[in-house]
């Protein structure tokens, strides 16, 4: 094979690819102002965990000597250099079209953000009166000197460095201000009746810091300011985690969280671009960063927070992205005042129901099945894990009434879940007090798998409903993420869940499964086998393709044998959201292979995956992207969708998001992406999903 550049994108580049295109979405004309604010706060978000992450991961090895080279053949070092020019790249355009055409925007809309130079002076009492009643009490100058040593930055806080001059002293103090960003807006509006005695706009911002800058003085009596400037660090919020020395997991991810919270080695730096050269060099000194990791920005700090005018009260601005119905099949359940609890057992008992979120309700499906599981008298116990929950999850008070009601409840929470840890230790000990049992899973291995098993005595015989996904049991995720899931009874699958749900707690070693395809024991083998038959049948000039849509594609495996299918002359087609390390397209590599990705109002997160067979199709959905980490480190569950109706559905599915020209980012030869040219009638994914 070539080499390995040739062959393999560098994963980190391939998510700065990914981020890219979040960002140029938001930046499309056709989309509502405040929708185009989402996304570039999306992107920031998005940004900032890559450096609490990737790019810690990459420093570290870096600060180690490590020298292992990447699947594309690049040291941790040659990573740095090449994500640092290009994140600096894609802020630069992100700040310059905050500050130029995203600002117009928001002005034409009525949506003003000034500087508080550009006050009148009317509005500028209204917010000295506010700075001075609501913002002054929460700040907390603090000095560094010889006896105050260089305080703690904590990680995305944004704080004001700034140097004081004692009258009585020729001395300049350096002093620093944490922005209270988490206990008062980040942008501050100004009443009505202040805005409109300038004729302007219908709502008025400025941002906290800029307020706060311009009444420094109020901080100092007696002192005065001679420059300030803001800044914020991003810090390695990785966890490290030793579970093998671990006498209690829960113990030890609170304790790791909390060496997190105390924070781990600056890893960014964003600064002002006019900042004044004396604070930089106290900044730089005194938080031990090399310039490399030091960004100059040109517009506010921390642009993720411009979340926060998402909540402007204007329908016009916005799209609707509250849509659902309720699955045609459960339309007619009895309410459940009723105490006809058999009905949505009775209806998953004559058919599997294949569901699609958000268009089909999360709430009245997945919810309804566990509310019902939860209160009905037959149902014996409640077996389910937990990855992502909501903060006030339904999920969770339906299982703790299932306990209350007498029920064997069993839940795995996933403690690693990242970023998550905190609510799921917390959830867990809720759960535990509400005399649930609770497993955290497998040493070494995270649980990511999407699964809830009910089990309910029918005459005299226990019978097994479940539900499979690819998403979270997370209720505010499920109105903006699409994921797939399947409601059946099917006697093989509930089988395996059973003997999954007892290796997650520990009472089985069950490494073959009927129909489930489970990692990190079977699904890898099982997915190599399906390509390598569709490679057969290429061969033997049968009908041979496969479609496969997931988050992201990085295995080194799976890719060169898919690079061999394309050889072979297997049709490959990729719906790849974010990462994709193949490169599709190429002459004597890849000419088979398409690369498509879909970005618009909802987060694609279904893994959907088709194999042509000879057209005895074969179709799967479940937890697992092909990365490593996902078929040898996760435990994850892929399931076959076998009734004929569904599998045709899904089909139809595919070809939807194939045919999309309107969300849809085709991925090019040398792995860069570009939109369709709408020279047709427009075929947009989402929208047409809405409506059907």
């Amino acid at each position: 094979m070539k080499n390995q550049t040739d062959v393999f994108i560098n994963r980190e580049l391939s998510w700065l690819e990914f981020n890219k295109r979040v960002l140029l979405t938001g930046m499309e004309k056709e989309y509502k102002t405040l929708d185009k604010i989402k996304f570039c706060s999306i992107f920031s978000n998005n940004l900032d965990e890559f450096f609490m992450v990737r790019v810690a991961s990459l420093k570290a090895q870096v600060d180690a000597g490590i020298t292992k080279k990447s699947i594309d053949g690049l040291t941790p070092k040659e990573q740095l250099t090449k994500i640092n020019k290009e994140v600096k790249k894609l802020t630069n355009l992100q700040e310059n079209y905050v500050n130029n055409l995203l600002n117009t925007e928001l002005k034409k809309k009525g949506i003003i953000l000034k500087k508080y130079k550009d006050l009148s002076e009317n509005q500028k009492d209204w917010c000295n009166n506010f700075f001075t009643s609501s913002i002054f009490p929460l700040l907390t100058p603090l000095v560094v000197d010889p006896a105050h040593p260089f305080p703690f930055i904590s990680n995305l806080s944004l704080n004001l460095a700034a140097l004081i001059k004692d009258k009585e002293d020729i001395k300049n103090q350096f002093v620093r201000i944490k922005i209270p960003t988490k206990n008062i807006n980040r942008f501050i509006q100004i009443p009505n009746e202040i805005v409109q005695s300038n004729g302007e706009g219908t709502h008025f911002f400025i941002s906290v810091e800029d307020l706060i800058g311009n009444n420094i003085n109020a901080l100092f009596n007696g002192m005065e300011c001679i420059n300030y400037s803001f800044f914020r660090v991003t810090r390695d919020a990785d966890l490290e985690l030793k579970e093998l020395e671990a006498d209690d997991l829960l113990l030890a991810v609170e304790q790791s969280l909390q060496k997190r919270r105390l924070g781990g080695d600056v890893v960014r730096l964003e600064v002002e671009s006019d900042i004044p050269k004396n604070i930089l060099k106290l900044l730089i000194e005194s938080i031990s960063i090399h310039e490399e990791y030091i960004y100059f920005c040109e517009s506010l700090l921390g642009l993720d927070d411009l979340n926060h005018l998402i909540k402007i009260n204007r329908d016009d601005l916005k799209e609707n992205l509250l849509i659902g119905k309720t699955h045609p099949q459960l339309k007619n359940l009895d309410s459940p005042t009723n105490k006809n609890f058999d009905s949505i057992f009775k209806v998953l008992r004559k058919n599997n129901i294949l569901l699609h979120h958000p268009y089909d309700l999360f709430k009245t499906s997945v919810e309804e099945f566990i509310n019902r599981a939860a209160d009905d008298p037959l149902v014996m116990a409640i077996k389910i894990t937990l990855y992502r929950v909501s903060k006030d999850s339904p999920i969770i008070a339906a299982l703790m009434r299932a306990a209350e009601n007498g029920k064997e409840v069993m839940t795995l929470v996933e403690l690693k879940a990242r970023f998550d840890e905190d609510n799921n230790i917390q959830w867990a000990k809720q759960l535990e007090q509400a005399g649930i049992h609770v497993v955290y899973g497998i040493i070494g291995f995270k649980t990511h798998t999407k699964i809830a098993l009910v089990v309910r005595k029918e005459k005299s015989r226990l019978r097994n409903y479940f539900h499979i996904g690819t998403g979270n049991y997370n209720s505010n995720t499920s109105q903006f993420y699409t994921d797939i899931g399947l409601l059946s009874t099917d006697p093989d699958i509930a089988s395996d869940l059973l003997e999954l749900f007892n290796y997650l707690s520990g009472f089985s070693k069950q490494k073959r499964y009927q129909k489930l395809l489970v990692s990190p024991s079977s699904m890898r083998e099982k997915f190599i086998f399906l390509i390598k038959r569709e490679i057969k049948n290429a061969e033997e000039g049968k009908k041979a393709e496969i479609i496969a849509k997931m988050n992201s594609l990085v295995d080194p495996e799976i890719i060169k044998l898919l690079y061999l299918a394309s050889d072979t002359g297997v049709k490959i087609t990729l719906i790849v959201r974010g990462i994709c390390c193949l490169y599709p397209q190429r002459k004597n590599l890849s000419e088979n292979i398409k690369v498509i990705s879909i970005i618009g109002h909802f987060l694609e997160h279904s893994r959907i995956f088709w194999f042509c067979n000879n057209d005895n199709h074969e179709v799967f959905i479940g937890s697992a992207d092909w990365m490593k980490r996902n078929l040898d480190r996760r435990i994850e569950a892929v399931t076959p969708i076998e009734d004929y109706e569904l599998k045709t559905k899904l089909q139809s599915l595919l070809q939807t998001y194939i045919k999309d020209n309107y969300f849809s980012w085709n991925m090019n030869e040398d792995g860069s992406y570009s939109k369709y040219a709408l020279d047709s009638a427009q075929n947009c994914s989402q929208i047409d999903l809405i409506k059907k």
